[in-house]
């Protein structure tokens, strides 16, 4: 007996060791079509040049889920996050602190939401939770260029205009969550970036731009049902790095509008309603930014990839899930004249300014999230900041606020006009969000 005991006690620390290691995280995706019908397109929309959606990840620990949300949108409106949160919450048992629900930021989709809308998003949640299976999670960041700091001083003028500045702050990192089966068959991706998706703009068409052609050619690479979920990061500064065609289309409204008597140049019209589309011109500009758009969702994606395959850290069967949320209040400020431009701002003191932030926790990785457009620069703080380097910041998500722009505090000298719509007073907003986030970071580490 007393031989066997040394060999029990080793078999019962072996078992344990392997309980111990066991897989407990568990992942689900899903994609739901938002797409419109063309009869409930708003008067100014023209048609469908592409599809879109709303995308969902689903983790489960056995403890507790998470959820990360993308809609093909301008924004999410609070009204909407707080249903969803509410729901998915009540139905699902995702706590409302462990949702980010996001939007792409395509500039080409109606503002105007269906009413079946909030029921489609919780539908894309619902079905990944269907898909729930034993998972793996990686974590691995690679750089794109497509992207790069808009605001400059005309070298000409001497005023500031938007163009595109290649000595601009303008983070390059595309960070990547990867989930696959523990024998690696790919579930979903969930990766972030920092630029505006603008190219389609000026088409009134329906299209995810540049995040729906790049999640669509990451879920054809991967095959099967694996789900590609684009998050926006910090690009409030920041537009494509090709975008002649929009600057050539705006040129030839103004002209237009000159020739009639009207002076467009410092003002900002919606879309591309009133170019005449039997121009060739137009014509040839309008399938330069079809093409343009497919070629950057494909360079993009490819990063994504490339990082699948040779950029992830090690892989997780196990995570700890925790999330928190907090408010930030700063000073506002409400413009009492116009002029998108090139020239300083007037102002008075406006209604205080509320920015929702959150933080999410996966294992060793932090989602910070922030309900507005940030500047590029206080994401590149956060990151440097973090105790943790596996830190990427998603904005518009989980609500909108009443901030617009919300530009680093150096960006307040600039007569962009980002900086003179926001309507923040200097000296709260990025000091305020880096801080916020730390201090969740914190919270969650007691």
């Amino acid at each position: 007996m007393r031989r066997l005991l040394p060999l029990l006690l080793c078999c019962i620390a072996a078992t344990t060791a392997v309980a111990a290691a066991a897989p407990n995280l568990q992942v689900g995706a899903a994609r739901v079509d938002l797409t419109p019908a063309v009869a409930a397109l708003p008067p100014n929309y023209l048609g469908i040049n592409d599809p879109v959606y709303a995308r969902a990840i689903v983790l489960d620990n056995g403890t507790t889920r998470a959820a990360l949300v993308t809609l093909d949108a301008g924004g999410i409106p609070t009204e909407l996050w707080r249903e969803v949160a509410t729901r998915v919450e009540q139905e699902l048992a995702i706590p409302a602190t462990q949702l980010i629900l996001g939007a792409t930021h395509t500039h080409s989709v109606p503002r105007e939401n269906a009413p079946d809308y909030a029921d489609k998003v919780v539908q894309s949640v619902r079905e990944a939770v269907a898909q729930l299976q034993p998972a793996r999670m990686a974590w691995g960041t690679g750089v794109s260029y497509i992207n790069i700091n808009r605001t400059m001083v005309d070298p000409v003028t001497g005023r500031w205009r938007e163009a595109p500045n290649y000595e601009g702050p303008s983070d390059k990192t595309v960070a990547v969550l990867a989930f696959d089966t523990p024998e690696g068959t790919p579930i979903a991706v969930y990766y972030n970036y920092a630029v505006h998706a603008v190219i389609s703009g000026q088409l009134d068409e329906v299209s995810g731009d540049i995040p729906g052609a790049s999640s669509r050619y990451i879920e054809q690479a991967l095959g099967g049902d694996a789900v590609a979920v684009w998050s926006l990061g910090a690009a409030g500064d920041q537009n494509p790095i090709f975008f002649q065609q929009t600057y050539d289309l705006r040129k030839i409204r103004i002209d237009d509008y000159a020739s009639r008597g009207e002076d467009i140049s410092n003002t900002m019209l919606p879309g591309g309603m009133g170019l005449d589309r039997n121009d060739p011109e137009v014509a040839r500009l309008m399938e330069e930014q079809r093409q343009i758009q497919r070629s950057m969702g494909q360079m993009l994606g490819e990063e994504v990839l490339h990082v699948r395959r040779a950029g992830l850290e090690r892989a997780l069967t196990q995570i700890t899930i925790s999330g928190a949320h907090t408010a930030l209040g700063c000073p506002g400020r409400r413009r009492l004249d116009s002029g998108r431009e090139g020239s300083p701002g007037t102002y008075e003191n406006g209604e205080p300014v509320e920015l929702q932030l959150g933080l999410l926790r996966l294992g060793d990785v932090q989602l910070g999230a922030v309900n507005a457009e940030i500047f590029n620069p206080i994401a590149l703080r956060l990151k440097q900041e973090a105790p943790a380097k596996r830190t990427m910041l998603v904005t518009l998500a989980n609500g909108m606020a009443n901030s617009g722009y919300v530009p680093h505090d150096a960006a307040f000298g600039y007569h962009t006009f980002e900086v003179l719509s926001s309507r923040l007073q200097p000296g709260c907003a990025e000091a305020g969000i880096v801080n916020g986030l730390l201090d969740l970071m914190t919270q969650l580490d007691e």
